[in-house]
């Protein structure tokens, strides 16, 4: 396999996939703002290179010979002041115009299940215009469309430490959140396949009364679950957006609008959410 390069290869997913590239021996770069965050990675065939995406002078020739780039680069809670539009778009523009300079052959890029129906949201909108840029680049490109992460479902866990979890609803909407490791197994699966997109989710399809009773159990609490109005769900959005920062209100916006529906796509994997819970716990 020729080089790859992963940017944000310090985040939750991005670990995973540096860890499948040492792996696989695969030759390839590891992309980041802060180095330090790989010491843990040792192998012969990965270099480890500080890049500002933000600041496109600062990728000039970091892509020359390499073959794939997959990015996972987007905010989180990151407390830096900048926005989605400054990283999740940007940024990731800033990266694909150096992979054209660069002769990059494919480009693949880790967005979100129904993210093109969600633009209200800013999150969304910054992911989904970065989309936009990608299919009119005249690159080759394969946009990943996770249902969610193992990581995202500690929303769950932190209000079950509390000894209760509130939901909106009945608690019956679907998900299939994936673990990093599978999710990274998908990613590299990409570099030679001709899918333009590709929606993927784990091997549980779980409510979210039953991610909750989950959440609870392996806090060692006792099943205590809050159903909500729904018409707070929209108050709460309401209120975060007027109230907090971008920074802040961004993934509390996305959190309670995917609440609202089913995020279901083809399973994959073999990872179980249980057992996520129980090693975070400890």
């Amino acid at each position: 396999m020729k080089k790859i390069a992963i940017a944000g290869s310090t985040g939750y997913l991005g670990k995973f996939l540096v860890e499948h590239l040492i792996e696989s021996k695969t030759e390839g770069i590891a992309l980041a703002r802060n180095t330090k965050k790989l010491a843990a990675f040792n192998s012969e065939n990965l270099q480890k290179v500080k890049a500002e995406f933000t600041q496109p002078e600062s990728l000039n020739g970091l892509l020359n010979g390499v073959d794939t780039v997959i990015s996972t680069v987007g905010i989180t809670r990151q407390k830096d002041g900048l926005t989605y539009m400054d990283v999740d778009y940007q940024a990731n523009k800033n990266l694909l115009t150096e992979a054209r300079n660069a002769g990059v052959r494919k480009f693949i890029y880790v967005s979100v299940l129904n993210g093109q129906n969600m633009r209200q949201l800013k999150i969304c909108d910054a992911k989904e215009r970065f989309v936009d840029e990608l299919k009119n680049s005249g690159i080759e490109y394969t946009i990943i469309r996770p249902s969610g992460f193992f990581s995202d479902m500690k929303d769950f866990l932190d209000m079950a430490k509390g000894g209760r979890v509130y939901l909106f609803g009945n608690g019956n909407k679907k998900l299939n959140p994936i673990h990093g490791a599978d999710l990274a197994k998908v990613c590299f699966s990409a570099i030679n396949t001709t899918d333009k997109e590709i929606e993927v989710g784990g091997p549980e399809i779980l409510s979210h009364n039953e991610i909750a009773e989950m959440a609870l159990r392996a806090s060692g609490k006792k099943i205590k679950i809050v159903h909500l109005p729904d018409f707070l769900q929209k108050a709460s959005i309401g209120f975060v957006r007027t109230f907090f920062s971008q920074k802040t209100y961004g993934p509390i916006e996305f959190f309670l609008t995917a609440l609202d529906f089913d995020m279901v796509a083809p399973q994959f994997g073999t990872h179980k959410l249980n057992d996520f819970f129980s090693v975070s716990v400890q």
